[in-house]
């Protein structure tokens, strides 16, 4: 898969563990409660199959420590796992009944496959990267996830002679739908993708209606680039040498109730108006009295550290009653870097705030490293209780 997504690090999130199986199946439980039920997941079927599913058999020792957290996680090749709670959406917005025959494009390291393995009569997955298909076959086959088939390909294809689905599920962002899926799909049939720019895109829920695909927008979500050709022929391509956010000061909003367009995977948020704010009209507000509980959105842009040394960063905050969560976790607005093989590079931050706190402007020069080559802003609570407010972040390049 090739998700980023929420990105809740160990010291701003929640605690990463080790220890063997049982610790595995709290911090599982855990991963349940906070990041699928209390994210706001509702179908019984799938909150049991994300509370039954190995997550930490589908990624790298490096990685296990971290496999319950609501995060993405490099599995090698460029590629991520995605973060449980995409994984239990997409699953949700499919309505996998027992009979489907679903098709999902973009395998990755086979979990989003094996979730749905215990929900639907068959699982067809394609991954364009060989050695990922292999590896994502080998796991899926020693855990006994029998009714799941892997091929590598090109997923955008399909599998025609596995046609027609009653599901189709597709865990990378094209521009628009591609034809052979919609050929595919079974009349009647659903299908969940991520469509948009490189680091802007909305989930779309199709449902083929007489030949017809009737689209739904649901949430905005933020994939990272694809492998292979689709992504090098992308109409819209981002300039790394001129970072910048979408929508930095919340004037723009959508849904209901609305949210920040440009910006994802909201925690605790609420968009508010006010003609006093800082910029515009409108701030977003992040609110927990949960100690622990995610509360944040993020933004991811390109970057070439080559070209940008520094960035110069600014953003507006008020606080009301801040105070530190586990982990002294407190409110910061963090940027991480990414290199071109997805691995971290860098983390910069400005923050932390904490107490009661009128309107104040906060600005910094933040180095970028060398080797970055795309960068995901995260603001918000990140675990701390009270209230943060934020409005105009500012990202471009510093004057050198």
């Amino acid at each position: 898969m090739w998700l980023l997504g929420v990105l809740v690090a160990a010291g701003w999130g929640w605690t990463a563990f080790g220890g063997g199986p049982s610790r595995f199946d709290e911090a599982r439980e855990r991963m349940v409660q906070e990041a699928i039920i209390g994210a706001g997941i509702q179908n019984p079927r799938v909150i049991e199959a994300m509370r039954t599913t190995p997550r930490h058999e589908f990624v790298p020792l490096s990685q296990r420590q971290y496999a319950y957290l609501d995060m993405a996680l490099p599995i090698g090749e460029g590629q991520t796992i995605s973060p449980p709670f995409i994984v239990a959406y997409m699953t949700e917005q499919l309505d996998p009944q027992p009979t489907d025959r679903v098709l999902e494009i973009g395998t990755g390291s086979g979990y989003q496959a094996a979730v749905l393995s215990s929900l639907v009569k068959e699982v067809y997955t394609i991954e364009i990267v060989e050695s990922l298909a292999q590896r994502a076959a080998q796991t899926l086959k020693r855990l006994q996830y029998d009714n799941v088939f892997v091929k590598a390909g090109d997923g955008y294809l399909g599998w025609p002679e596995k046609a027609p689905f009653d599901k189709i599920i597709v865990t990378c962002s094209p521009e628009r739908v591609p034809p052979p899926l919609v050929e595919q799909l079974r009349e009647g049939g659903r299908m969940i993708i991520p469509l948009g720019q490189r680091y802007q895109q909305v989930f779309y829920l199709l449902k083929k209606e007489k030949g017809q695909l009737v689209q739904e927008a649901l949430k905005p979500a933020l994939f990272v680039p694809m492998t292979g050709k689709a992504e090098a022929l992308r109409t819209v391509q981002p300039d790394p040498a001129k970072p910048a956010l979408v929508n930095g000061d919340f004037e723009q909003a959508s849904g209901d109730p609305p949210e920040p367009v440009g910006w994802h995977y909201h925690r605790q948020l609420a968009w508010q108006e006010d003609p006093k704010a800082p910029s515009g009209q409108h701030y977003i507000t992040f609110s927990n009295t949960h100690p622990g509980r995610p509360a944040q959105t993020l933004q991811g842009f390109a970057v070439d550290g080559r070209k940008v040394p520094a960035l110069e960063v600014s953003v507006w905050v008020r606080g009301k009653d801040i105070r530190p969560g586990p982990a002294s976790q407190l409110p910061v607005l963090a940027i991480l870097f990414y290199d071109e093989k997805r691995q971290p590079a860098g983390e910069a931050v400005l923050g932390p705030w904490r107490g009661t706190f009128d309107w104040q402007q906060v600005r910094r020069r933040l180095p970028v490293p060398q080797r970055a080559k795309e960068a995901i802003l995260r603001i918000g609570l990140f675990g701390a209780v009270g209230e943060l407010s934020v409005d105009a972040v500012r990202v471009q390049p510093a004057e050198r």
